[in-house]
Parts: C-alpha cells; structure tokens; sequence
C-alpha cells in the first residue's frame, strides 16, 4: 500500500523564514537608529533658529535669588 502524505513542506522553509523576518527587523531597527543619531548631528533648521532666537532672557540682578525660570 502506498502511503499518503497530505502535510505542507512549509516546515523545511522555517529557518528560512526566520532569517528574512530578522533581516526586516534588523533593517527596521536600523534605519530608526541611524535617522535619530543623524537628527541628533543636524538638527533641522527651525530648531536652530528658535533656540538662536531666546537670547532675549531677563538679567537678574546679583544677589537675587532665582526659584525657576521659564524660557520659550
């Protein structure tokens, strides 16, 4: 008698699945690693400029003691 085998041969595709979903992850985490240590480097120029602009503080004078600042 002949045997039937009706099962997928999807599991001797397993380790191969398994390194292209790593590869996808790795690239994932990748990409949003080097995006925010670049971001970090060079920041956008309207950030630049707005942290440039708060020069404008108030002088406090010596003596006086200080509880919080608020800058914007």
């Amino acid at each position: 008698m002949k045997r039937k085998t009706t099962f997928s041969a999807i599991g001797g595709y397993q380790p191969f699945l398994f390194c292209i979903g790593m590869y996808f992850v790795a690239l994932f985490f990748s990409i949003f690693i080097c995006s925010a240590i670049f971001y970090a480097v060079n920041p956008k120029n309207t950030v630049v400029k707005t942290e440039k602009s708060s020069d404008k503080t108030a002088m406090i004078g010596a003596g006086q003691q200080v509880l919080m600042t608020v800058s914007r």
